[in-house]
């Protein structure tokens, strides 16, 4: 095999690898959503609920702003998160006109056992299907997506 043609195969192997993996992050990302209860919330409202566990209390123009939304569109999203007692809003501190919203203890307690429901499927699912050497290449692995999504 000439050097331009295994250039060709190794390009070949890599986009499919990739079209794997992103497959399979895929199912494992809905997979371990069906682990953590999230109710009625939409996918919007989810959303809203990790950026400001994330980044901390804000306003809505600036939820809107961060979630790439008209400032319009979010007020039901907050309004509805509003009324589950997941969010609650305090006055600006230097503007009357806002509102900052943050969590409510509920909302954060929810996200708590939320991720402690997908870790505790995700272990156990591991120590059942996985012998100790795949453990350990799965470890490795990890170590290897990990050097693809940081910078």
């Amino acid at each position: 095999m000439n050097r331009q043609s295994s250039r060709k195969a190794a390009s070949a192997d890599a986009h499919a690898l990739a079209g794997e993996l992103r497959a399979l992050a895929g199912k494992l990302k809905r997979r371990l959503r069906e682990q953590a209860d999230v109710g009625d919330l939409t996918p919007s409202q989810v959303s809203v609920l990790l950026r400001l566990e994330k980044d901390g209390p804000a306003t809505a123009s600036g939820l809107a702003r961060m979630e790439g939304m008209r400032p319009q569109s979010m007020g039901p999203i907050i309004a509805a998160l509003e009324s589950a007692g997941l969010v609650r809003g305090s006055p600006h501190p230097t503007d009357g006109r806002q509102i900052i919203l943050s969590l409510t203890e509920a909302c954060r307690t929810r996200i708590d056992e939320g991720r402690a429901a997908r870790q505790d499927w995700l272990s156990r699912t591991i120590a059942a299907r996985l012998s100790p050497a795949e453990q350990q290449q799965l470890a490795a692995a990890i170590g290897l997506l990990r050097r693809l999504v940081d910078d």
